[in-house]
């Protein structure tokens, strides 16, 4: 079994000016040929973070330019590769709540916020709390009966979600891809299922658990078994 490459494979954590300009033949040394995340420090505050795929470039630099007299003391992070190293500033960007040295804040290559969905969420919660305080079964009842009905036996999915979305599975090398309608029901190969079960027995030929079959993207990037939404 291979062992997971780290994040970071080597750091310097708050190093002083002084020590940097003195022995620069040394950190150059470092830097050299290396990429990764540092930080300048001013006073133990952070002043500026940023990412480099050439750090002895930039840490020389940040000695002479218009930072060269912000900062004194500075860490660096070095990385395997330069895959996620500019999400990676832009994670540390936001945490810290933009640093002064920095002028943006950075953005996300393929996210999505979820800010929005949680105000839906919270409504919704308080709507249906708010029905149970007061006990109105019967505007409860009358709201059931004028919205869609979603029974178990219409739609196994219909409870758990809030919209389309699409599936996808695989098996023996083969690939498989299916979308949920607004309903809950599966489309796939222009067939419509009522349960993920339903529709993963359509695509493997035999009686299948669609739950542990098929996946969804819970978030870009992010597929998951459709287990989840019931947990």
């Amino acid at each position: 079994m291979s062992k997971e490459a780290p994040l970071v494979s080597q750091y310097l954590e708050r190093i002083s000016r002084d020590a940097v300009e003195k022995y620069q033949f040394l950190f150059k040394q470092y830097v050299k040929r290396r990429q990764g995340v540092y930080a300048l420090y001013k006073k133990r505050r952070l002043h500026y973070v940023g990412l480099a795929s050439d750090l002895r470039w930039r840490l020389h630099q940040h000695l002479r330019d218009h930072h060269g007299h912000s900062w004194d003391r500075f860490s660096v992070y070095f990385t395997i590769g330069e895959t996620h190293l500019k999400e990676l500033e832009t994670l540390i960007l936001r945490i810290t709540g933009k640093p002064p040295g920095n002028k943006n804040k950075g953005k996300f290559k393929e996210s999505e916020n979820l800010k929005r969905k949680l105000k839906r969420d919270i409504k919704s919660y308080q709507r249906a709390e708010l029905m149970a305080l007061i006990d109105q079964e019967d505007r409860a009842q009358q709201a059931r009966k004028s919205g869609p009905q979603h029974t178990d036996a219409e739609s196994a999915l219909a409870p758990y979600i809030k919209g389309p979305m699409k599936l996808r599975a695989s098996l023996r090398g083969r690939k498989f891809k299916a979308r949920v309608r607004r309903d809950g029901r599966i489309r796939f190969r222009g067939k419509t299922y009522n349960s993920p079960s339903a529709a993963g027995g359509a695509a493997t030929k035999a009686a299948c658990n669609g739950w542990h079959f098929w996946s969804y993207e819970r978030a870009p990037g992010d597929w998951v078994k459709l287990r989840e939404l019931r947990r």
